[in-house]
């Protein structure tokens, strides 16, 4: 058996990723609320327009009109930074957090129908690998950063 390094399967990593995120089964719009509701939601501390803008890989104005849209659907609203009272910070409402609920609730049913004549050892354990590479890259990214 090759060793780990020679292995194929690890050339066809990246694309398979960038399979998973075209062939999400989610209305656009909803792939970016989810996306921004889980980066303001998730973030260590405070999460501003700009720190959204770097996680989410899109320039400010971009995560501007993002922000915007989700602060008039009622799902994020603006506050005064505990830390600095000059600067504005976002947090999600009551229906931001339900939103995201929904969001996840609906990736639930997708993820268990995909995965529906998989072995139920096979789903959780690829479940939580998935789970701790994104935690070990929300890492790796943050100390490039």
């Amino acid at each position: 058996m090759s060793s780990a390094a020679e292995n194929p399967a690890l050339d066809q990593i990246g694309p398979a990723l960038s399979r998973l995120r075209r062939r999400t089964p989610a209305a656009s719009r909803d792939l970016t609320r989810n996306l921004v509701l889980n980066v303001v939601a998730d973030a260590p501390g405070e999460m501003t327009v700009g720190g959204l803008a770097a996680e989410m890989g899109v320039v400010q104005p971009v995560a501007s009109r993002t922000v915007a849209a989700c602060i008039a659907d009622g799902l994020l609203r603006r506050a005064a930074s505990q830390a600095d009272g000059r600067r504005t910070v976002l947090e999600l409402t009551e229906h931001g957090e339900a939103e995201r609920a929904r969001f996840a609730a609906e990736q639930r049913a997708v993820f268990e129908d995909i995965t529906a004549d998989w072995p139920p050892e096979e789903r959780i354990e690829f479940a939580r690998l998935l789970v701790r590479y994104t935690t070990d890259a929300a890492a790796w990214s943050r100390r490039r950063a």
